[in-house]
């Protein structure tokens, strides 16, 4: 069995719907899962370089967990990015992450039909993960299709029916990310 591991970025999963119903499917569905809530780890945002780098190498599949935020990764989880993919390690001549899996895994607040060349965000969201792609290929890790979902915003909370919704669509989501993940068995 492949060694999964899930590294959520959201900056306060504790007021997150979505991200976190994804998260406790995963948990359930995947028991064999490593989970690592960076907000819950690293309130001050200092991180253990060495322990995080140990997570990487034991995993086969890695999974970012996160909301997309400003078109880009949520700044904590940028940060991590920054500390832990360090030349030697993710990438360069002695890179250690070659082969892996890298699956990337979100939610947007705005809906799908804004992600389109003529739309508010003017690009799809195909076009906005291209960086990724860059990152991947950088450091040899064999990236997969995203799984994502659109529309979750805090305004949508509003309501008992919008959190319902919301919290159906995070779960809906957290079944093609488990599908996903055990294709890749």
């Amino acid at each position: 069995m492949k060694k999964i591991l899930v590294i959520s970025g959201h900056p306060n999963l504790q007021d997150s719907v979505a991200n976190t119903a994804i998260l406790n499917h995963v948990t359930t569905a995947l028991p064999h899962a490593k989970i690592r809530k960076l907000d819950e780890l690293y309130p001050d945002e200092v991180f253990d370089i060495e322990l995080e780098q140990q997570a990487l190498l034991a995993a086969d599949i890695i999974v970012w967990q996160f909301p997309f935020h400003w078109y880009a990764l949520p700044a904590l989880l940028k940060k991590w990015l920054d500390q832990v993919f360090l030349h030697g390690f993710s990438h360069g001549s002695n890179a250690k992450l070659g082969g892996k899996q890298l699956i990337l895994s979100f939610t947007t607040g705005a809906p799908e039909v804004a992600y389109a060349p003529n739309a508010i965000m003017q690009h799809s969201l195909e076009t906005l993960l291209a960086p990724f792609d860059s990152l991947a290929a950088l450091c040899n890790l064999d990236i997969q299709a995203p799984v994502y979902t659109t529309g979750v915003s805090y305004l949508a909370r509003g309501d008992e029916d919008g959190l319902q919704q919301q919290t159906m669509a995070a779960q809906e989501h957290a079944q093609r990310l488990v599908r996903q993940i055990e294709n890749l068995y």
